[in-house]
């Protein structure tokens, strides 16, 4: 397994299939390729100050290494986006959410206002 480091390959994540948790966001996308699965890890600056999202950051990667890597999909990306419960919440849940996320069908990314917009009306006034 390998990481996602180019602010154009969480882009392009950004854009596929998610699953929520209350700790987490879990983006993927299927890649054209052969190569393994890759994986990347972000947390906004909304989530605290630098320690916190470290922390969040280092929760969320321990996580993935205890997930069992056969229930990721082969030729996929996948970016964990942590939330501030990732801080409070259990671990074991944390875990189980996880592994809840890897199995269950994922929604298309286009919802909540990130498709493209619609094209306006062209209303022009009588001369």
């Amino acid at each position: 397994m390998d990481r996602l480091r180019q602010r154009a390959d969480f882009l392009a994540v950004a854009n596929g299939a998610r699953a929520n948790s209350p700790a987490f966001v879990l983006q993927s996308r299927r890649r054209d390729d052969f190569g393994p699965v890759r994986i990347g890890f972000t947390v906004t600056k909304k989530n605290g100050n630098a320690p916190e999202r470290n922390r969040i950051r280092r929760r969320l990667r321990e996580l993935v290494k205890r997930l069992d890597p056969v229930s990721m999909q082969p030729h996929h990306d996948y970016v964990l986006v942590g939330r501030r419960d990732a801080l409070s919440r259990d671990f074991a849940a944390m875990l189980d959410d996880l592994r809840i996320a890897f199995t269950k069908p994922v929604r298309q990314g286009q919802a909540g206002g990130r498709g493209p917009k619609p094209a306006p009306t062209a209303s022009r006034k009588p001369d």
